[in-house]
């Protein structure tokens, strides 16, 4: 029996996906999406819906966070959301914690350090699984004399959250490690967010954001290489945020600090 022809009209742009992630040349079927194409949207969808509604496995994490050296044992707390429905549809309730966490964190007691480390699910608890033990292996690596609190795991937590339990730790900055909102082609994606002398309240112009950490995105090293350069530079400064720029990439250290544009003179013996 003859073989079936094959009906899909591929595009010439489907080259292009050997460099990216982005569903671009995907041929058709007369006026159709290929049935291959149409099944990997949905099992994307699908995997983007999981990651958000899938809950954390703190104990799991906090297992693993035991067996890195230089972190002392995890505090598992939670926010005032009562549940995953209460977190989505009342993102405020994610910023701060409850009653029975707050007075937990003050219990800890402790010397206020000079970094907090708060990990939160987010909107994707599959970033956070797969990808905290491996920043924070990279990044304990980058620090020297650096005192820091014991790793505070929240859930049903949003970015803000840090800022709260920034303030009752009276750490001198805050590192968040926090699911982000899932893509199509990112289901798995860890945000970190930095802040220099962390308050309840504050805005989003006082933090630092990297993205993407994640095996198929930025590499859990550079991801750490970036977080220590923010924590020193924000230490000369003394604050973060928009004043806070990341010139962690070699050729923007080799720039200076002079601001430079397209229409900017090239350094001294560079061309342009």
């Amino acid at each position: 029996m003859p073989d079936a022809p094959d009906i899909v009209t591929e595009n010439p742009w489907r080259i292009l996906r050997r460099f990216t992630d982005a569903r671009i040349g995907l041929g058709r079927v007369g006026v159709s999406l290929p049935t291959r194409e149409l099944l990997t949207f949905q099992i994307a969808h699908a995997q983007a819906r999981d990651a958000v509604h899938l809950p954390l496995d703190t104990d799991a994490l906090a297992a693993d966070l035991r067996g890195l050296d230089g972190l002392d044992d995890p505090l598992v707390l939670r926010t005032r959301a009562a549940d995953r429905d209460d977190y989505l549809r009342h993102p405020p309730k994610g910023e701060t914690l409850d009653d029975a966490s707050v007075t937990a964190l003050e219990d800890a007691g402790g010397e206020p350090p000079d970094l907090a480390i708060v990990i939160a699910d987010g909107l994707s608890s599959l970033a956070v699984q797969n990808n905290t033990v491996p920043f924070l292996t990279a990044f304990l690596n980058t620090l020297e004399g650096v005192s820091l609190s014991r790793p505070v795991l929240v859930t049903q937590g949003r970015v803000a959250i840090g800022d709260h339990v920034g303030e009752i730790l009276g750490a001198r900055a805050v590192l968040v490690l926090i699911g982000e909102r899932p893509g199509l082609s990112s289901p798995d994606s860890l945000g970190l967010y930095f802040t220099w002398a962390p308050a309840t309240g504050l805005h989003d112009a006082r933090r630092n954001c990297i993205s993407n950490v994640r095996a198929a995105g930025l590499s859990h090293a550079r991801a750490a290489q970036r977080a220590a350069y923010l924590y020193a530079e924000a230490r000369k400064i003394d604050t973060s945020g928009v004043a806070l720029k990341d010139r962690s990439a070699a050729e923007e250290i080799d720039a200076g600090d002079r601001a430079t544009s397209f229409l900017s003179p090239p350094p001294e013996g560079r061309t342009p």
